[in-house]
C-alpha cells in the first residue's frame, strides 16, 4: 500500500522540509520590510485659480504653471468679485505629477482623493445635505510640448459633509470647516508621463447647482500611486514564484495519475488549489508596462477572489473528508450546503467590484461612495463581508476541533497492536494535527496582518533598519500563501515507496497476522490519499 509523503517520509527529511519552508517564509516578510519600499506614495497637490477670459471654449486647456498655463489666476476670491469674475468663469488646474517630475508606468494605478477648503460665513453656512457639482475634464500627453489630449471628461455630484467645531458666531468667521475627503477619480494604469485636471464650479441658482455650499476658499487634493520600487518587488516575487507552484502542481497530478486508483475528491480539490494559485501567481502584470490596460485592478480582483474561493472552499472539503464515513465521503454533492454561500458571497463581491471598478473603464471619475446609497451599500458589503470572515474562522476551528475528536475517537476504538505499529499511528496522527494547526495559524495571519495594516500605516524603526509594515503584509502573506499551496501538493503527493501485505505484517512494523488482517479490515480497503484519511472513514467499513 502506497501512502501520501506526509506519512512516509522520515520524520528527519520533513524537519529539513520544514525548515527550508520557514526560511522562505521569513524571507518573504524580509524582502517586502527591509527591501521594498512602502506599497502606496500620497502626493498632495493645492488647485491653481484660472479665470477662464475666453468663455468656455472646448478646446481650452488650463495649466497651472509652464509656458503655456492660464492667462490669468487668482489668488483668493475675493479677487475675483473685485474683478467682477463670474463663478462659472473659474477653473481650478491641478498637473499631475509636480513641475519637473513624471509619472510612470510602474506606478500601476492612480487613485485621487478631493478636499474643500471652505470658511465659515455666518450669512453662509453649508446647508444640511449640501452637495458640490463639479464639471471635471482629464487630458493627458507624453511630452511637455505635445497638446494635452482628452481622457474623459464628467459631470459628477459630490456630498459634503462637514462640521463646524467652533461656536457660530461673528468671531469665528474666517475659520476653516473640518470637511471629509471625498472620492474623485481612480485610473486603472499610469500609461502617460503627464496628466492635467481641470474642474469648473457652476453655478445656476434656478437649478440650485452649487447653492448654499458655502465660502469656498481652496481645493485640494492627494494622489495615490503604487511605489515603483515596490512594483519591481512584487513583480520579482511573481516571476520566482509562479514556476515553482507550476512545477509542483505538473509534478503533483503526475503522481496522482501512476496511481492504480482514480483520484479522490480531496487529491482533486489539491490540484484545483493548485490551479487558482498558478492563476494569480501569472505575472501577467508586465504587460501592463508596456500597455495601457486599465482593466488590471479589475483582473487583478477577480484572481484573488478566485483563489480565496478556492482556499475557503479546499478547507471545508479538506476536514469534511476527516470527518465523514466512507458512504458519504469522495462526493461534491454533500458540500453544497458549504460551498455554494461561499460562491454566492464571492459572486457578490465581483458583482460590487464590477458596480465600481467596471464602471470606471468608462469613467474615471465614477465612485460608488459619490452617493448615499451607495456609501451605505458598500458599508454594508464591508461590514457583512467581516462578519462572515469571522464566522468562517470559528466555523473552520470547530471544524478542525471535531476533526482531531474524530481521530483521536478512531485510533482509541483500534484494536490492540504491538508497540512499533501503535507507534506508527501516533506518529501520523501528530503530523496530521500538526498540519491543521499550521492550516489555522495561517488563516489567523491573515487576519491579524490585515488589521495591522489598516491600524499602522507607518514604517517601524528596529534599531538601524527601517521596517515598511504594510509592504512586509503583502510580501509576507503572499508568499505564506504559495508556501502551504506548495507544502500541501508536496505532502499529499503520493508517495514511491510501495509496502505490500506481507511486509507490513511481519516486517517495519512488526505486527502478528491476526492483528494485519484485522488493519486491512477496518482501514486499508478504503482508497485515500492517506492513513489518516482511510482511518477518518472506517466506521462504515465495520
Amino acid at each position: 500500500m502506497a501512502g501520501a509523503i506526509i506519512e512516509n517520509m522520515s520524520t528527519k527529511k520533513l524537519c529539513i522540509v520544514g525548515g527550508i519552508l520557514l526560511v522562505f517564509q521569513v524571507i518573504s516578510f524580509l524582502v517586502g520590510g527591509l527591501i521594498a519600499p512602502s506599497p502606496t506614495t500620497g502626493v498632495p497637490y493645492l488647485a491653481t485659480k484660472c479665470v477662464d477670459i475666453r468663455k468656455h471654449q472646448k478646446s481650452k486647456w488650463f495649466m497651472p504653471w509652464g509656458p503655456n498655463q492660464c492667462e490669468k489666476k487668482i489668488q483668493e476670491f475675493s479677487e475675483a468679485m473685485q474683478q467682477q469674475i463670474e463663478a462659472n468663469d473659474i477653473v481650478f488646474a491641478v498637473h499631475v505629477p509636480h513641475q519637473s517630475w513624471e509619472m510612470s508606468s510602474w506606478f500601476q494605478f492612480l487613485l485621487v482623493v478631493l478636499q474643500f477648503e471652505i470658511e465659515f460665513q455666518i450669512d453662509n453656512e453649508i446647508s444640511e445635505g449640501a452637495v458640490v457639482t463639479l464639471d471635471v475634464s482629464l487630458g493627458y500627453r507624453d511630452d511637455r510640448f505635445s497638446e494635452w489630449t482628452e481622457m474623459a471628461h464628467s459631470i459628477e455630484n459630490r456630498k459634503l459633509n462637514c462640521n463646524f467645531s467652533s461656536p457660530k458666531h461673528y468671531d469665528s468667521q474666517g475659520q476653516l470647516y473640518n470637511c471629509d475627503l471625498l472620492p474623485f477619480m481612480e485610473l486603472g494604469s499610469v500609461a502617460h508621463k503627464y496628466y492635467l485636471i481641470n474642474i469648473r464650479l457652476p453655478v445656476n441658482e434656478k437649478k440650485n447647482i452649487n447653492m448654499k455650499i458655502g465660502k469656498l476658499k481652496d481645493l485640494r487634493m492627494a494622489a495615490i500611486h503604487q511605489n515603483g520600487g515596490f512594483t519591481r518587488v512584487w513583480f520579482a516575487m511573481k516571476t520566482f514564484l509562479t514556476p515553482s507552484i507550476l512545477i509542483i502542481m505538473i509534478w503533483y497530478w503526475r503522481r496522482i495519475t501512476m496511481m492504480t486508483r482514480p483520484p479522490v475528491l480531496l487529491e482533486k480539490v489539491i490540484f484545483a488549489l493548485g490551479i487558482s494559485m498558478t492563476f494569480i501567481n501569472t505575472p501577467v502584470e508586465w504587460f501592463s508596462i508596456g500597455f495601457d490596460w486599465t482593466w488590471m485592478l479589475l483582473f487583478g480582483d477577480i484572481r484573488q477572489g478566485i483563489f480565496y474561493a478556492m482556499l475557503l472552499s479546499f478547507w471545508i472539503i479538506f476536514c469534511g473528508e476527516h470527518l465523514m464515513d466512507q458512504n458519504e465521503r469522495n462526493r461534491l454533492s454533500v458540500y453544497l450546503k458549504q460551498i455554494v454561500p461561499i460562491g454566492f458571497g464571492s459572486f457578490c463581491l465581483f458583482i460590487f467590484d464590477l458596480c465600481e471598478r467596471g464602471v470606471q473603464l468608462t469613467n474615471p471619475f465614477y465612485s460608488i461612495w459619490a452617493t448615499d446609497v451607495g456609501t451605505e451599500l458598500a458599508m454594508a458589503f464591508i461590514i457583512v463581508a467581516g462578519i462572515c470572515a469571522c464566522l468562517y474562522f470559528f466555523f473552520l476551528c470547530f471544524m478542525v476541533f471535531q476533526v482531531f475528536r474524530n481521530i483521536s475517537g478512531k485510533r482509541c476504538s483500534l484494536p490492540a497492536m504491538s508497540k512499533a505499529r501503535r507507534l506508527h499511528y501516533e506518529g501520523l496522527i501528530f503530523r496530521f494535527k500538526f498540519l491543521m494547526l499550521v492550516t489555522l495559524t495561517c488563516a489567523a495571519m491573515t487576519i491579524v496582518f490585515f488589521i495591522i495594516s489598516q491600524v499602522n500605516e507607518g514604517p517601524w524603526k528596529w534599531g538601524e533598519y527601517i521596517v515598511q509594515v504594510n509592504s512586509a503584509f503583502f510580501t509576507g502573506i503572499y508568499g505564506m500563501w504559495n508556501l502551504y499551496v506548495f507544502a500541501i501538493m508536496f505532502l499529499y503527493a503520493p508517495s514511491h515507496k510501495c509496502y505490500s501485505e506481507a511486509d507490513q505484517s511481519n516486517g517495519d512494523l512488526g505486527i502478528n497476522g491476526g492483528e494485519e488482517l484485522q488493519l486491512t479490515t477496518t482501514i486499508t480497503h478504503a482508497d485515500g490519499p492517506t492513513e489518516i484519511y482511510r482511518l477518518a472513514g472506517k466506521e462504515a467499513q465495520e
